[in-house]
């Protein structure tokens, strides 16, 4: 990538770049994509390309890095939600389903490129790892609490239970498992706190047997 001091035309004709780029990767993936095709959608030369980036890689590990900063963002659970720390959890699955359905076709463009580079392997990595810290952060601190199960790791605990939301929301969202969201937040929950010895309130397991009964 190429850093420099830009004009506000500068800054707006790097942006349509980045539009530009995430639109063609979410359109055709990464691998057929080419820097004239940006050009084209940004309506700029192929020259002017290269005074923002210094290559196709450089510009889709940008995209990529700006679709996970929305993802994570778009899934923080802020200050208004409940203070229960199962309410806490259920809200965060709900926001992340829902920022996983605006984001999925990159995500997936992502992981292809990084089983065929290194380089998106490692940016696939370091991407995620703002994930997996947050959801050490709350193991750890519900451990404190005496609320979740003191001997599970609060790294591999977040690293191997956020993969179980991860690849639901693929499944369900790219390849079409039948579930509404109530159902699949519900169930995402449940195993979420059970997994970790979180007890879900009385009224949420009143909830989900009323699911039960009418699956």
């Amino acid at each position: 990538m190429i850093v420099k001091s830009l004009t506000s035309r500068g800054m707006r004709t790097r942006a349509a770049l980045l539009r530009a780029g995430r639109e063609a990767f979410d359109e055709h993936g990464y691998d057929t994509v080419r820097i004239d095709d940006v050009c084209a959608r940004a309506g700029v030369s192929h020259g002017t390309f290269y005074t923002y980036f210094d290559s196709k890689e450089s510009l889709f590990a940008e995209v990529a890095g700006a679709a996970m900063g929305e993802m994570f963002a778009a899934s923080v659970v802020g200050p208004s939600a409940p203070a229960d720390p199962y309410a806490r959890i259920e809200a965060a699955n709900r926001l992340y389903l829902r920022a996983w359905s605006a984001n999925s076709r990159l995500m997936r463009t992502l992981e292809h490129a990084a089983t065929a580079d290194d380089r998106f392997g490692r940016l696939l990595m370091e991407l995620r790892e703002v994930f997996v810290r947050r959801g050490a952060d709350g193991v750890r601190r519900l451990q404190e609490q005496g609320l979740a199960d003191p001997t599970l790791d609060p790294r591999l605990t977040a690293v191997m239970l956020g993969g179980m939301v991860e690849h639901f929301a693929h499944v369900w969202l790219d390849l079409g498992e039948q579930a509404d969201e109530e159902t699949a937040v519900d169930h995402l929950t449940r195993l979420w706190a059970r997994a970790i010895g979180l007890t879900p309130p009385s009224s949420t397991d009143a909830r989900s047997s009323v699911l039960e009964e009418d699956a």
